[in-house]
C-alpha cells in the first residue's frame, strides 16, 4: 500500500489530503522526511505526521468470487458494475490482488496489506494461479503442447506452467506468470476463444463453493501459508478419453511444462 492510501486508510486524512501532507514535508518515516509518494511502509515502519505517530490499520484479507461482467477497478465513468460494488462499503479502500478482466470470474482476494499482496504477485515468488477454462470448440490434440511452449505477449515468452483436459472443451490451466489477460491472449494465437475463464486457485487458496458475488474473509492460517508454488491440483473425475497429458513425468493429472528450464 502506497504512503498515500497508507494515511488514508489511517483516517488521517483524503487520498489527496495525505499527496498534500508528503509533498509539504510533513509526513517522517522512521524519523526522516518522506516525500516519496510511491513509498509503502511495512508493519516495521514508524509513519508519523508533525510528530504524532499514526497507527497502521489492521490487516484485512477478503476472498472474493467475482462474477464476470464486474470491472476490477474503484471509479470507471464508462461502467457501472465494479467488485467494490459488492463489498460493504467499509472496504473501499482496499486493493485487489492480481486482478481479472471484466468477463473473467472466479477467486479475487482483496487486501490492505502491501507485503502480503507483494508476495502473491511478485514474479519471484512463482505464486500458482489455476484457471477452469471453456473453449468456443473442442481442443485440438497439440493445444496442450502449444500453451506450454507458449508464445510471445509484450516481448515476453508466456507459457502455462501445466495444462490438463477434462473434456473436450473444457480445460485446466495453471500460470506462474502474470501477464494482462495471458489464457485468452495465449488461446488466441492457436485460434480458440475462451467462452468462459474462471480462476479456481491462487496458491494454497480455493473457490471451493463460494457463491458468485460473494466473499469471505481469510483466516490466520491462510494467510500464513499463501505463498506456495505447490499446491495439489484441484479435484477433479479425472481426463476422460481422449485428453492428453503432455511430457508426462509422474503421476499428476497435468501436463508439465518441460520448457521451464531452458
Amino acid at each position: 500500500m502506497r504512503l498515500n492510501r497508507f494515511l488514508a486508510a489511517a483516517g488521517v486524512a483524503s487520498r489527496r489530503g495525505a499527496d498534500e501532507l508528503i509533498a509539504g514535508g510533513r509526513v517522517t518515516v522512521n524519523g526522516k522526511p518522506c516525500r516519496d509518494f510511491h513509498f509503502r511502509p511495512t508493519i516495521n515502519d514508524h509513519v508519523k505526521i508533525d510528530g504524532k505517530l499514526v497507527h497502521q490499520p489492521a490487516p484485512i484479507y477478503i476472498l472474493l468470487n467475482k462474477p464476470a461482467g464486474f470491472v476490477c477497478t474503484r471509479r470507471d465513468p464508462h461502467v457501472t458494475d465494479t467488485i467494490y460494488d459488492l463489498l460493504p462499503l467499509k472496504f473501499s479502500s482496499l486493493a485487489n490482488v492480481g486482478r481479472l478482466d471484466a468477463q473473467s470470474e472466479g477467486l479475487l482476494l482483496l487486501t490492505n496489506d502491501g507485503e502480503f499482496a507483494q508476495r502473491l504477485t511478485h514474479p519471484r515468488f512463482k505464486v500458482e494461479k489455476e484457471y477452469e477454462v471453456v473453449l468456443n470448440r473442442a481442443a485440438t490434440s497439440d493445444l496442450a503442447q502449444k500453451l506450454l511452449r507458449g508464445v510471445v505477449l509484450d516481448r515476453k515468452r508466456a507459457r502455462a506452467k501445466r495444462v490438463q483436459q477434462i473434456s473436450p472443451t473444457r480445460l485446466r490451466i495453471v500460470l506462474e506468470q502474470g501477464i494482462n489477460r495471458q489464457i485468452r491472449r495465449m488461446l488466441e494465437c492457436f485460434g480458440f476463444h475462451a467462452k468462459k475463464l474462471t480462476r479456481v486457485r491462487m496458491g494454497n487458496l480455493r473457490l471451493h463453493d463460494l457463491p458468485p458475488g460473494k466473499w469471505r474473509h481469510l483466516s490466520a492460517q491462510e494467510v500464513r501459508v499463501i505463498p506456495t508454488k505447490t499446491a495439489s491440483p484441484a479435484r477433479t473425475d479425472g481426463p476422460r478419453r481422449g485428453s492428453f497429458e503432455v511430457a508426462q513425468r509422474d503421476s499428476s493429472t497435468f501436463a508439465r511444462n518441460d520448457y521451464e528450464s531452458r
